[in-house]
């Protein structure tokens, strides 16, 4: 019971920022149902699973809110959903020697998704124009792919794809990113069901992630307008590199390579930086509020 909670929790957590953000729900969820020994396929899978109620939830809210570009969505959706199921096919293929490959794909999206959050300009883009379909289709297609061989990606590679253009607002970017994302949660839970079944699948595990995603949901969407996505982004990113290092760390063949004291100084070294990395985040969300009234005031004057 007490996991079930736990899982809750995580399910609600791992949401929000999602919602709020756009991507991280699948990365967070993955990353610790792997902590907790789960195979790499039967992590993606009720992932997934879940998935199909908490961005049915999301992105219901987000369109109640006016967050979504139905372009968008129309056309990254099916592409997305194509891809995600070949690529649960391809991780289920690949059994429990995917692995050490999964963490180390999660630990390259948590890295992306920090480097790509401190990297935030300050100056507004005119959000305007739009991105072109034959751009949003092979987007669409390696985000899907690489959701379901992760048990996440979707989020962190469409949208800050779609963030970097400048065309499209950031409400609207998470809003079309969460929506679409159901139909690739669709696809990428029909793969794995195609290939094994039920089998290793955790329902309970399914269950949990899914009430606790789905009551954070609407929330997410409200404070998507009101929370700094910057801040979110590097908090999350951050568990996300650490966890999965400390993963890696253990594999057998990299013990194998590493003196013992290098386990400990590496994953001290990465809490040092997400720590500095969080302080720097603070500092800069503060200093921009402090500069709002005045760069406010400099504009009525001009």
């Amino acid at each position: 019971m007490r996991t079930l909670i736990l899982l809750g929790l995580i399910g609600l957590a791992a949401q929000l920022v999602d919602g709020s953000l756009g991507m991280a729900y699948g990365v967070t969820s993955s990353t610790l149902l792997l902590t907790a020994g789960l195979a790499p396929a039967s992590v993606s899978a009720t992932v997934h699973l879940a998935e199909i109620g908490t961005t049915l939830a999301s992105g219901a809210s987000h369109w109640r809110f006016g967050n979504i570009d139905w372009r968008v969505v129309g056309f990254m959706a099916v592409p997305g959903g194509i891809a995600a199921f070949f690529g649960a096919n391809v991780l289920t293929a690949s059994g429990d020697g995917a692995e050490p490959v999964m963490s180390a794909l999660l630990l390259l999206l948590g890295i992306y998704v920090v480097w790509r959050f401190l990297r935030i300009p300050n100056r507004r883009p005119s959000f305007s124009g739009k991105v072109p379909g034959f751009l949003l289709v092979p987007l669409a297609m390696v985000a899907g792919f690489m959701d379901a061989i992760g048990g996440g990606g979707w989020g962190p590679v469409g949208t800050p794809t779609l963030l970097a253009s400048g065309k499209i607002q950031p409400r609207k970017v998470i809003g079309s990113i969460d929506a679409s994302e159901f139909v690739v949660s669709l696809g990428a839970s029909a793969g794995f069901l195609m290939a094994m079944g039920h089998q290793g699948i955790n329902l309970p595990f399914v269950l949990a992630l899914l009430i606790g995603g789905v009551i954070a949901a609407p929330i997410a969407a409200w404070l998507v307008r009101l929370l700094a996505p910057r801040l979110l982004a590097v908090g999350a990113g951050g568990l996300i590199i650490f966890t999965n290092a400390h993963t890696l760390l253990k594999v057998d063949a990299v013990n194998a390579v590493l003196p013992g004291a290098a386990y400990a100084v590496i994953l001290l070294t990465i809490a040092a930086l997400w720590a500095v990395a969080l302080v720097w985040v603070v500092r800069k969300e503060l200093s921009d509020k402090r500069e709002e009234p005045s760069n406010t005031k400099e504009s009525v004057e001009a």
